[in-house]
């Protein structure tokens, strides 16, 4: 009997595109032979195309599990996998807590930090008080950030304290809370991790940007990045890449699937840990499947054990009791 896969894609983010493409790559690479599929699109103003999940357990009879593809806010962070916790319904990636923690860079630092692992140094500044932000009181270059968005929407890299207000500026109309973190003159390197107990660490890749930082129009629009899998980096450094990606996401307890993404700053060597994306992009230059497919876990493949972790991780859900 076919296992039966809900695809939930689009939704209210700022990647709300991207969320798209990823989820026309997996639709496309998911072996029809092995599942019936049906998908849900979320509009940009929250409708649900044909209808919502409902949030009762035993209410979606023909779902198996979900593939949740949604990128960001309302997706990404939590929201989605409350809703599909409610439903006592199997799903792809990490769950709540993880979602949430991974999803908000400040939060995420902190957890990172108290597990002694290697972050940039970053403040909070929140929308509220913008206006007392000294841009004297900063070291410049530096990073102006969304707390809790990706693909670099919402991101600017700032050179002097001119251009500081402009930043967080932006940064405020996605988030109350932003970051602002020194910038690191850094190679930059992303590592897989698949698994729920134990998992895996790929080989790593290097991103080489045709911008001065990663930004969503080198990652989405332009097709002028260039990528080495594996990355150029010596055996000790992979892994030590690989160590601390596998750290990092049983840091915020982590399971299914995650990206972590390093600054492997050029003057000193040093490994940096910049975030983590528990739910990767899955386009056509997506690097969490090419890092895996580099590593020997082709696509359909890596789907197939993606679905299977989800199954495996809400069958152990079961066996918990809620009552007395």
């Amino acid at each position: 009997m076919k296992r039966r896969v809900a695809v939930i894609y689009g939704g209210r983010s700022g990647e709300h595109e991207v969320s798209i493409r990823s989820a026309r790559s997996i639709l496309a690479g998911l072996d029809r032979s092995r599942y019936e599929v049906s998908e849900y699109f979320i509009t940009k103003e929250g409708r649900w195309q044909p209808r919502p999940i409902l949030p009762e357990p035993g209410a979606n009879p023909g779902i198996d599990v979900v593939f949740p593809v949604l990128h960001g806010t309302f997706g990404e962070d939590g929201t989605v996998q409350g809703l599909l916790e409610l439903a006592d319904l199997a799903y792809v990636g990490a769950g709540l807590l993880a979602s949430a923690a991974g999803m908000d860079k400040d939060v995420f630092k902190r957890l990172c930090r108290e597990r002694n692992l290697p972050v940039v140094d970053w403040q909070v500044i929140w929308r509220d008080s913008l206006a007392s932000a000294d841009p004297e009181a900063f070291s410049y270059p530096l990073f102006v950030k969304p707390a809790n968005l990706g693909s670099s929407v919402g991101i600017s890299k700032v050179k002097e304290p001119g251009a500081l207000r402009a930043a967080l500026e932006l940064a405020a109309r996605y988030d109350r809370k932003i970051v602002v973190e020194r910038a690191v003159d850094a190679r930059e390197i992303e590592c897989s991790v698949l698994g729920n107990d134990q998992p895996a660490a790929s080989l790593p890749c290097e991103i080489l940007p045709s911008r001065e930082f990663y930004d969503y129009e080198d990652k989405y629009l332009l097709d002028e990045a260039q990528f080495r899998i594996p990355a150029e980096l010596g055996t000790e450094t992979t892994e030590r890449v690989r160590t601390l990606a596998l750290a990092c996401y049983r840091a915020i307890e982590c399971e299914g699937m995650a990206r972590v993404d390093f600054l492997l700053e050029r003057s000193t060597g040093r490994l940096f840990i910049n975030e983590i994306n528990t739910i990767p992009g899955f386009t056509s230059i997506s690097m969490y499947p090419k890092m895996w497919e580099a590593s020997g876990l082709r696509f359909a493949a890596l789907l197939d054990r993606l679905i299977e972790l989800a199954l495996e991780r809400h069958e152990r859900r079961r066996a918990l009791r809620y009552e007395r």
